[in-house]
């Protein structure tokens, strides 16, 4: 059975994308910070008949989040797609929005550790062994700013450099692995989920990524509903 993993889970999208591809026959790790909210979600995939479990892991806990992989690793074996889509759902330790005049090198480390290190660390763990083996899947989620940051607001200053630098990256892997059997993918979103219509809905935008995995077109996909 294929597997799943999936990075900043929680109860929005990373359950709709879990709900999509544990329907089409995956086992799903599910990582996210806090082990008691990611049991309830695998236990709600369990009750809808997906073989899920959860590792807790900081993405900007490097070595947190290694042994989430290795724990995964010895639960489900091999990772066949990566979707890495840290969002915080409530604080985080650390973590602080600032305006280009407010930017420092002190609140921008936060972020990058958040999305670009982070980012990178999940993918070392899985992208040796689908370069070895010539499959496999990685999708990398952000907000749009990573983009074009001029739409948000002025405080998105330090989100929107992280971001950038993770699209950077996942661009370039995309160049690199090409051929290889790996794909490599950037999903920008231009909405706020579950707020208006059918379009900003998870279960819809989750299709989005099941149609990545099974397409494997190009290097960015930006979902925009505005």
């Amino acid at each position: 059975m294929p597997a799943i993993a999936i990075v900043g889970a929680g109860p929005g999208l990373g359950r709709s994308i879990a709900k999509t591809f544990g329907s089409n026959g995956f086992s799903v790790a599910l990582v996210s910070r806090t082990q008691s909210k990611l049991d309830t979600l695998a236990a709600e995939l369990g009750q809808a008949g997906i073989d899920a479990a959860g590792f807790a892991a900081d993405v900007m806990d490097r070595a947190s989040l290694v042994g989430a992989f290795a724990r995964i690793k010895q639960r489900f074996g091999t990772v066949d797609v990566l979707e890495y889509s840290p969002a915080p759902h409530s604080p985080v330790p650390g973590i602080t929005m600032a305006s280009p005049l407010d930017v420092t090198v002190e609140n921008i480390q936060p972020q990058l550790d958040y999305y670009l290190y982070g980012g990178i660390t999940a993918a070392q763990q899985v992208l040796p062994d689908m370069l070895e083996r010539g499959s496999g899947t990685l999708l990398f989620t952000t907000g749009a700013s990573s983009v074009d940051p001029t739409p948000a607001p002025p405080e998105f200053a330090n989100i929107a450099l992280a971001s950038a630098a993770l699209r950077s990256w996942v661009l370039k892997l995309h160049q690199v692995t090409d051929g290889t059997g790996v794909y490599a993918a950037h999903i920008p979103l231009s909405v706020w989920i579950g707020t208006g219509g059918l379009e900003t809905q998870p279960d819809t935008i989750a299709q989005l990524y099941w149609d990545l995995y099974t397409k494997r077109e190009g290097a960015e996909h930006h979902y925009n509903t505005f």
